[in-house]
């Protein structure tokens, strides 16, 4: 479950990710909480915050990417690190001083989406330059472990200072636990990390979009990234929404239940350590699962059976993803997977924009229940939907290459 472990670079990059990470989470619930402060609890400003965060992603994705195949990823990783850090600080500086509106929450979400954009591809393909393919399944894994133990502490911690101290503080704490990430890519023995495969000449946006096209598999894949990202993935916008609208709790109360969440999540990636490779039936499985949960959560009659509902949810959330990114990196050739991580990043984070502010919407219209309920049935739709025509393609191809009718078994999808 742990072998990754034993690669010193991968320690010291796991370890400072979960003090980064804790810091995050902190961040997104003071964040949060402090434009329902701002805005007289409105679910559509509360969508549109994460909306722009999220929008980078649609727009730069690509680009980061490219980026992380063109240019050294440790270095780049730097760079992205640090400037994330220096807007956390920003935003705290501007809450501490009482001068915070939501218009300047606006801003500094999407520049901080904009820095994030571009670190997070170099940083999921950087992982295999760290431990090398034997163990890239594992550290993937363990990366969503770190993750997950961080988010175990980091909201429930932002709730209570919140609700001491106000959101200014958190944001600049999270600014400071980027130093640590820093630190730890400065400290890694460069020699021993894996040597980053370089494609010969220009690297090209382009290829990685040609190369993806030919991959039906991988299409398949993005696809119900993208579904579930979408419609299912919008936990700190419902969460909010159901703490505060309709159990009409505080903050304290919205930090558990992401803790809660993140349980369950730490838990499916432990689970998913275990494997040794990702499989299309568990990446389609894990998605149809979730979807069904996610509308049972919504359902949940009080706080208590809606706290004890989320690890589920988390476990089947993290199966999903975890599986998804490994199935990725490791069928995508060395030369391009910084671009299909970019594409992988686009399509994770890029249907945000478009998902939170309608659920946000939904939430003031038909109540915080209607965005869990809605998002887990467009899930389980959308990604049922996707793998019915992956195994109708898969047939058809089939079929035209023996030139006799297909007698292939809807195990397709388990290649």
């Amino acid at each position: 479950m742990f072998r990754a472990l034993t690669v010193r670079n991968y320690r010291l990059y796991f370890f400072g990710q979960v003090l980064s990470n804790a810091g995050t989470w902190m961040q997104r619930v003071a964040q949060d909480w402090l434009v329902l402060d701002l805005s007289g609890s409105s679910g559509v400003a509360l969508g549109i915050t994460t909306g722009l965060q999220f929008l980078p992603y649609l727009l730069f994705s690509l680009w980061g990417g490219t980026l992380a195949d063109r240019f050294d990823r440790r270095r780049l990783l730097i760079l992205t690190q640090a400037l994330m850090g220096a807007l956390a600080i920003v935003l705290g500086v501007i809450a501490l001083k009482g001068l915070a509106t939501v218009e300047l929450v606006y801003l500094l979400a999407f520049l901080l989406g904009c820095a994030a954009a571009i670190d997070n591809p170099a940083r999921q393909a950087f992982v295999n330059e760290i431990v090398g393919p034997d163990s890239l399944h594992n550290a993937i894994s363990l990366n969503s472990a770190s993750f997950n133990l961080a988010r175990l502490a980091g909201p429930a911690l932002a709730g209570v200072m919140v609700a001491l101290i106000g959101s200014g503080w958190v944001f600049i704490v999270n600014g400071a636990t980027f130093a640590v990430t820093i630190g730890a890519l400065l400290l890694m023995r460069v020699p021993e990390l894996f040597p980053q495969v370089r494609e010969r000449g220009t690297v090209r946006m382009g290829e990685g979009l040609r190369y993806v096209r030919a991959r039906r598999d991988i299409i398949l894949v993005l696809t119900l990234l993208f579904g579930v990202a979408t419609f299912g993935l919008n936990y700190q916008l419902t969460m909010a929404l159901m703490a505060r609208l309709q159990f009409h709790l505080g903050a304290a109360e919205f930090g558990l239940m992401s803790t809660a969440l993140a349980a369950g999540a730490l838990v499916g990636s432990l689970l998913a350590a275990r494997r040794t490779s990702a499989t299309l039936r568990l990446v389609v499985g894990s998605a149809l699962t979730f979807g069904v949960v996610e509308i049972a959560v919504g359902f949940s009659p009080s706080y208590a059976v809606m706290l004890a509902m989320l690890p589920l949810a988390g476990i089947m959330a993290m199966t999903f993803t975890t599986s998804a990114q490994s199935y990725l990196q490791a069928r995508s050739d060395s030369w391009v997977r910084g671009r299909v991580m970019g594409i992988f990043t686009l399509v994770f984070f890029g249907g945000t924009p478009i998902g939170a502010p309608v659920i946000g919407w939904a939430a003031d219209a038909f109540g915080p229940r209607s965005g869990l309920i809605a998002g887990g049935l467009l899930t389980t739709i959308w990604a049922l939907v996707a793998s019915l025509l992956y195994v109708r393609a898969t047939r058809r191809r089939a079929t035209a290459a023996l030139g006799a009718p297909s007698h292939a078994s809807s195990s397709a999808v388990a290649s």
